[in-house]
């Protein structure tokens, strides 16, 4: 009877070391994800500037691939989706707005106590919404177009804000010139987050094994470009998607109220 437990016991750990096994990778990624966050947060409390704007953008690739590969082997859970809303709220929350106070915002406060909290104010509403944020799309996964964001993206978010302040770093510029832009850009980043605002996902573009020349051509132009100058390349990168969201939902909205007003047109009579 023992010798059948054991048996039994030995099967039932074999049975889940195989069924864990093949979900470690993308929890994996997700933890390294995670641990880049706060990696940026402590770089940036030590003012290593430009290391915790990196860790943030390495925490993006990340939180790419970890979902890719949880799709591609089919290892995709309850719990990774929950893990992995958690570790974007550290990376993509918490350390860019971390980032941007300890960098700029905390020197409002130079000026007077009220603009002093006016700087950790900005700091919080881009963490909140970014919780607010993920919180949405965990809820509204299922029933999201595909082919759009509806609010900006959080590592969209935190990639643009944490490349101004490794561009203004790698330039010479301090936090204190700029920080009436930085409590701006971080404000309005955050509330673009909570938004309606439609971007585009990517996630229709082509997949599988096989894909347009053109598409490598311009992985490898970017690719030169970031290795030419990273900080400047992702700025530029992140300003032009943000703006971008704006024009699609601008236009949507005017083709969507010219269909209307077509609908609510009385025919002409003949």
């Amino acid at each position: 009877m023992l010798t059948g437990f054991f048996a039994n016991f030995r099967m039932d750990t074999n049975d889940k070391k195989v069924h864990k096994g093949v979900f470690l990778l993308p929890n994996a990624l997700t933890t390294a994800a995670l641990f880049a966050g706060f990696y940026s947060i402590i770089s940036g409390i030590n003012g290593q500037f430009i290391a915790a704007a990196v860790a943030v953008v390495v925490a993006g690739v990340l939180d790419g691939l970890d979902g890719r590969v949880a799709r591609m082997n089919n290892t995709q859970s309850e719990f990774g989706v929950q893990y992995d809303s958690m570790s974007d709220l550290i990376s993509f929350g918490l350390a860019p707005a971390l980032l941007a106070f300890n960098w700029s915002l905390y020197t409002l406060r130079d000026i007077s106590p009220m603009a002093g909290k006016l700087g950790w104010l900005a700091a919080f509403i881009f963490a909140a919404c970014a919780a607010l944020r993920l919180a949405r799309f965990n809820t509204q996964a299922g029933s999201q177009d595909k082919m759009y964001f509806q609010g900006l993206a959080s590592p969209a978010a935190a990639g643009t804000l944490v490349s101004i302040v490794w561009f203004c770093v790698d330039q010479g510029i301090g936090g204190e010139t700029v920080r009436w832009p930085m409590l701006f850009v971080t404000v309005s980043l955050g509330l673009l987050m909570f938004s309606r605002v439609r971007y585009f996902s990517g996630k229709t573009w082509p997949r599988g094994d096989r894909i347009p020349v053109g598409y490598l051509g311009l992985l490898m132009l970017l690719l030169v470009l970031l290795a030419i100058d990273p900080p400047t390349v992702l700025m530029l990168t992140g300003v032009i998607y943000v703006v971008s969201g704006l024009v699609i939902t601008l236009l949507g909205r005017a083709q969507w109220k010219k269909r209307r007003s077509g609908k609510n047109r009385p025919d002409n009579p003949e």
